[in-house]
């Protein structure tokens, strides 16, 4: 017997053209804010970024692939990590079947990451994707774009994400815990079982952070035109998408998803095993 409110189809038609209403008024309100997004501000790219590809050595603009548009997804891989984060790869699942959809609609689509291509291409064929990847490792562009911080920025509180200035962390004491605001008495953390999967410590795995940006190539010049962070990304993550329709909606209690290929592994936080 369900514990749940139940009753008659006519009950149950009412109930559902009320929230009928509301998730209408929420996407005419959605329409609108992507409207906003689209009216912001283009600020010129200055700097010649360079990336490694798996076609060699590109630049920012050689990104857009003779496209006008270019999306960008920042995805947690720093060069000390032994796998990707599971977070951005839960995410990065979504994106084979979106790509060729994307590129003949005039945009193109790049995952960056700070780890060297080959740890990325390694990963990549891991995870049996075929997206384009790209190494940043040796520009500024991941810091440029905060998504990336150094040990320093984090022992000094020089930490801004999300538009938010973190506390400082105490960097050594830190090592495979999580900052105090996040921490849960009596087990192990959120991020440090996050970490774990990546096979780094919680203030090595916090030093990279993901987030989305979107390029446009005008005249022959490149201009950032939005980026967003932290739950800005929530509509990207395909499962709660589907989650949030299913009958026990998100029913989350800690980290519960993993790298695809680890579920029905009992060791599964262990990303080495």
């Amino acid at each position: 017997m369900t514990n749940h409110s139940t009753g008659t189809r006519e009950e149950w038609q009412a109930a559902r053209l009320a929230v009928l209403k509301e998730e209408k008024e929420l996407t005419r309100q959605s329409d609108v804010l992507a409207a906003r997004r689209q009216a912001l501000p283009w600020v010129r790219v200055e700097k010649d970024y360079r990336f490694d590809t798996d076609k060699g050595q590109a630049s920012l603009k050689d990104l857009f692939d003779s496209r006008s548009q270019l999306l960008v997804y920042h995805f947690m891989f720093g060069p000390d990590y032994e796998a990707g984060c599971p977070s951005c790869s839960s995410i990065a699942d979504g994106y084979d079947g979106i790509v060729p959809h994307l590129q003949n609609h005039d945009v193109a689509f790049w995952t960056i990451s700070r780890a060297p291509l080959e740890k990325l291409e390694a990963f990549k064929r891991r995870m049996g994707w075929t997206f384009p990847w790209a190494s940043s490792g040796g520009s500024d562009f991941n810091a440029d774009f905060s998504v990336f911080f150094t040990e320093d920025q984090q022992r000094e509180g020089g930490v801004e994400y999300n538009w938010r200035r973190e506390p400082a962390m105490d960097v050594e004491a830190l090592a495979g815990r999580i900052v105090q605001q996040w921490e849960q008495p009596g087990e192990e953390t959120p991020v440090a079982r996050i970490a774990a999967m990546t096979g780094t410590d919680v203030a090595t795995y916090t030093r990279d952070r993901p987030g989305v940006s979107a390029f446009a190539l005008q005249d022959g010049d490149v201009y950032h035109t939005y980026s967003a962070y932290s739950r800005g990304m929530d509509g990207l993550w395909g499962m709660y998408q589907w989650l949030d329709r299913a009958p026990l909606g998100r029913n989350e209690q800690g980290v519960w998803w993993r790298h695809h290929d680890r579920y029905g592994d009992a060791q599964a936080h262990d990303c080495c095993r």
